[in-house]
């Protein structure tokens, strides 16, 4: 019998710019400017993949939000895909986790897309399946799906997308000189797909990579998105404030999967790190403090109705907040896995006004938050790690490039020497370091 080798943290860093949150970019010495270019993001992809990191991740908007413009320095999304297809000719180890809709989509073009990006990257590329929670007046006159409808479709076009990517096995390419046979035709084959929402003949134009598929994200934590996560994602962006949602969320994900006829080790929970580094506490608290000095009282109220519904606007600060004013939890909300994450913490805690307009929900879309010094964030890290609250994480860093900095030259290399990470790729792929 092999012994079980010790856990190990799998660790991704998002190339959205959260760093610039707030008013960090109004600085002189900010270097905002650098960020309207790709060899901005290259330079941090090399730094990651230097770090031996297990992928880079992108977020994408299909909509402009008011939030987008104006004080923010966040002012564009670019298409994900082409964004990692230009880091992919500059790296060589590290993941690709591009962002795709399954909500506005084909599956045709998705499918070929990643696969593409998977050639173009010999094996890298990774997708973060999203059902988008806005964006449908981009697309057509129709409203937003529900959420059953989002995840129903959702289920169908990765369904489609797989069998695509089966359509056309890497084993069909052939390469005989001597028969002159390029390609076995007889391996190609249609999927003839016809269903609720999609129907596809099939068989792609392009061949499976030999490193096999690419890796399935999924970022839903509502009940309808976690059956969904359970049943197809390799890893789950998921929602943590605390240690106690990341104990629950990761235990109900396992369970779920069991129940589907998965090992619940194939499947990785790695919440959102929302990161403020200095070299003293003071520092960071006051990294923080800057980060979110731009949201008035009145946007974290719109914020706060927008995420669950609930008008506190003509309360005072200081009133304690019980769960007998809580709006019906079946009402439409933005995003149910934010509604949720705050209902419990409402109906667990009676927090004030002021309590609720600070938690990560209604400023840092629910991730879990940590300031400090590098020593704060590292013990953090490990006793979330040691409740086996999550798998890894994917790093945001706040407040400053500095911050990020620290994150590279201090605090991995701290993980690396606690053997909590590698110090080394020991594969080529993005399927290798998942341990697929």
């Amino acid at each position: 019998m092999t012994e079980k080798r010790p856990r190990q943290l799998c660790i991704g860093l998002s190339l959205n710019a959260t760093w610039m949150k707030g008013d960090g970019w109004r600085h002189p010495d900010s270097g905002v400017e650098k960020m309207e270019s790709i060899d901005y993001y290259i330079n941090l992809a090399k730094m990651a993949e230097n770090s031996k990191l297990d992928f880079l991740f992108r977020a994408d908007y299909l909509y402009v939000s008011t939030q987008m413009l104006g004080d923010s320095s966040n002012f564009g999304s670019p298409d994900p895909a082409l964004f990692f297809a230009a880091i992919a000719r500059e790296t060589e180890r590290i993941g690709l986790v591009t962002t795709i809709s399954t909500t506005f989509n084909p599956p045709y073009v998705v499918a070929r897309q990643l696969q593409s990006l998977h050639w173009l990257s010999n094996g890298r590329a990774g997708w973060n399946i999203v059902t988008s929670i806005e964006g449908a007046d981009n697309f057509s006159d129709s409203p937003m799906p529900s959420p059953e409808e989002r995840y129903a479709k959702a289920m169908e076009f990765t369904d489609v997308v797989r069998k695509l990517w089966k359509s056309f096995p890497n084993e069909a390419i052939v390469i005989d000189r001597q028969s002159g046979m390029f390609s076995d035709k007889d391996k190609v084959t249609a999927i003839n797909h016809s269903g609720e929402f999609f129907s596809v003949k099939g068989p792609l134009t392009l061949p499976a990579h030999k490193s096999g598929t690419p890796p399935l994200f999924q970022a839903g934590a509502s009940d309808i998105g976690r059956n969904f996560a359970s049943s197809v994602a390799d890893a789950i962006f998921a929602a943590m404030p605390d240690i106690e949602s990341g104990v629950e969320l990761r235990n109900d994900l396992r369970r779920r999967a069991a129940e589907q006829g998965r090992d619940p080790d194939a499947i990785k929970v790695l919440p959102g790190l929302y990161f403020f580094l200095a070299d003293t506490r003071e520092e960071a608290l006051e990294l923080h403090k800057a980060a979110h000095a731009n949201l008035s009282l009145e946007r974290r109220h719109a914020s706060l109705k927008s995420v669950m519904g609930l008008d506190l606007s003509g309360y005072p600060l200081d009133k304690r907040v019980t769960d007998d004013i809580l709006p019906d939890s079946s009402q439409a909300v933005r995003s149910r896995t934010h509604a949720e994450l705050l209902r419990r913490y409402i109906i667990k805690n009676q927090p004030t006004v002021k309590e609720i307009l600070d938690r990560p929900e209604i400023v840092g879309s629910a991730h879990w938050v940590s300031v400090g010094t590098v020593e704060d964030v590292l013990n953090d890290i490990i006793e979330r790690f040691d409740a086996e609250a999550m798998d890894g994480f994917i790093a945001l860093p706040g407040g400053s490039e500095q911050s990020m900095e620290l994150f590279f030259e201090k605090l991995v290399p701290e993980l690396v020497e606690r053997g909590l990470f590698r110090s080394e790729y020991t594969g080529s792929t993005f399927r290798e370091h998942l341990g697929i």
